[in-house]
């Protein structure tokens, strides 16, 4: 079955559904948590780490973004976020093997230990545990994975 959404480059025009997307996303992942309250800090984060030094690739379908995955130069996969209704769906799956064709050396990604469905996608998707660490921003414990070709 052909996918029914497209992955392209991130263009500056992208911003405001990228930052809602992230919003929307973290939300309904942790409802307790005030995600409209960092939206001021999301997008200083996203203008000033994530643009300038990750490819960020998104899916859209009919001008919708849908989703999006961001992987720097050393491998590092800050971020996986696809729109909530589109979750079980193909699109992280395609999401992650784009990062995995931009970064053929392997690939390393933190994830939070409360946040079980992500770590059974990550597993399902051929990363390994590789260690707990902690969140430096939120404190949170995090799970170390990676994934090499």
């Amino acid at each position: 079955m052909a996918a029914d959404f497209t992955l392209r480059s991130y263009r500056a025009d992208d911003e405001d559904a990228s930052i809602e997307l992230w919003r929307q996303t973290w939300q309904r992942t942790y409802p307790s948590i005030d995600f409209t309250a960092r939206l001021a800090w999301w997008r200083e984060r996203w203008r000033n780490e994530l643009v300038p030094n990750a490819a960020i690739i998104v899916a859209e379908q009919a001008g919708a973004l849908l989703g999006f995955v961001t992987i720097d130069g050393s491998g590092y996969l800050d971020q996986l976020v696809v729109r909530p209704d589109r979750w079980g769906s193909s699109l992280a799956g395609a999401l992650v093997d784009e990062a995995k064709r931009r970064s053929p050396g392997g690939i390393t990604l933190h994830v939070n230990k409360d946040n079980a469905r992500a770590i059974r996608f990550y597993r399902r998707n051929s990363f390994m545990d590789d260690g707990e660490d902690v969140n430096p921003t939120s404190g949170r414990p995090v799970l170390r994975m990676t994934w090499r070709a």
